[in-house]
């Protein structure tokens, strides 16, 4: 059977079954693979189907219907951690940090769309031609961006970023040479004692998993408050945890609820740590409101190129949420930010911790940073693999808050 006849077979039965389908009851997994083993039977009674064929049938139409269509292959495949769908005929995956093409495609804008549809309606979001851009997550937590044709020239994209199932530790990611344990060290006695650490990097460069594996350091009989646009951290110790996430307006008349909006809330919500998953616009203002009125320990995210880039960010950030002189936005971030560590992506697609800061005080005009560790490349190994060591550079100036803690380093 070619590839034409298949894909048409597959479409017949498709329809068949949803034709059968009673949209105002629930189905089991179970009772909607019998219900495809139905109309295999009863098709291959007017059309030959060979047995060989039978079971790749069931399973796609069954992907079509319950999962992810042809994507669920993908999202199956633990060494795949990004999806990328350009379109109905364009889907890549990266794999082992590799990109790639795949030969799979969705066939149809149509049937694109009812992915999408499909995805957006189980987790409590809305995306149509009002609201054609959607961030939202799978049921396994993973993470999907969504942009609807005409704003998407060229058909409809779907980006999903997969977490793995077991979340990486810090002693994954010494591992992985990610980090020196030296450094771990180090930044474990700073989590401990409540320093404010923000993690900044490129797109892909490790933050959200950084994050995650800096959390864990956090001493269970603390209260956490998560405050993410789709959920993706993972504090699977932590005992008291409170987990919020935004939402979009819809249609049926709820209020969108933004990061703003959560962490207003959170102050009420009796937190010892407060931990945004990411700033990206004015909810800065609030972040580092909430930094510098007695809430340390707390951590966050955002992009940036380097330490300082990210501080730039962070002062354009704040403005667009409060019209402030720039001196009291650099006053604010240089009291409420403790520590900045940023991640970058090499050549060869490793991940790494490039710089770790400590932030000292505003002088005249400039947030002085203190180096304290900083990666040093040294070469390339004989597989292209980027060699190198995070160096430590310097001593950590204010202890303050590891002397109260009773912490030594």
């Amino acid at each position: 059977m070619d590839s034409k006849a298949y894909e048409r077979l597959q479409k017949d039965i498709y329809k068949t079954v949803m034709e059968k389908l009673d949209f105002g009851r629930d189905y089991s997994d179970r009772e909607i693979a019998e219900l495809i083993d139905d109309v295999i039977v009863l098709v291959s009674k007017s059309e030959s189907i060979d047995i060989s064929y039978r079971g790749r049938i069931k399973k796609d139409v069954y992907y079509a219907i319950r999962k992810l269509d042809v994507l669920q292959q993908f999202i199956d495949d633990a060494d795949i951690t990004e999806i990328m769908v350009n379109g109905k005929d364009n889907i890549f995956i990266e794999k082992h940090g590799v990109l790639e093409k795949t030969n799979c495609t969705l066939g149809t804008e149509e049937k694109l769309k009812t992915l999408i549809f499909q995805m957006v309606s189980k987790c409590n979001r809305c995306v149509n031609e009002s609201s054609p851009i959607v961030d939202a997550r799978l049921e396994d937590g993973s993470r999907v961006n969504i942009v609807l044709n005409p704003v998407s020239i060229d058909g409809s994209t779907i980006t999903i970023r997969k977490f793995p199932k077991n979340p990486i530790t810090m002693d994954s990611l010494i591992k992985m040479q990610s980090i020196s344990e030296e450094a771990v060290l180090f930044l474990q006695k700073l989590v401990v004692s409540g320093y404010n650490i923000f993690i900044s990097g490129g797109t892909g460069s490790g933050k959200t998993t950084f994050l995650n594996a800096l959390s864990g350091f956090i001493p269970l009989e603390e209260r956490i408050i998560t405050i993410e646009d789709s959920a993706e951290l993972q504090l699977l110790k932590a005992p008291n945890l409170v987990r919020l996430e935004t939402r979009n307006k819809n249609a049926e008349g709820c209020q969108e609820i933004t990061i703003r909006d959560l962490i207003r809330t959170s102050l009420r919500m009796r937190p010892d740590r407060i931990i945004v998953g990411e700033v990206r616009g004015g909810e800065a203002v609030d972040l580092l409101q909430c930094l510098n009125t007695g809430h340390d320990g707390s951590m966050s995210t955002g992009h940036g190129n380097s330490a300082k880039d990210m501080l730039s960010r962070l002062e354009m950030m704040v403005l667009m949420g409060m019209d402030l002189p720039i001196e009291a936005v650099q006053r604010q971030i240089a009291s409420g930010i403790d520590i900045l560590v940023h991640l970058g992506r090499l050549r060869d697609k490793s991940r790494k911790v490039l710089q770790v800061v400590e932030i000292l005080e505003y002088v005249n005009g400039e947030i002085l940073l203190n180096t304290l560790f900083e990666y040093k490349e040294t070469g390339e190994d004989e597989n292209g693999k980027v060699t190198g060591i995070l160096l430590k550079k310097g001593e950590l100036v204010h202890k303050e808050k590891l002397l109260a803690a009773g912490v030594t380093i």
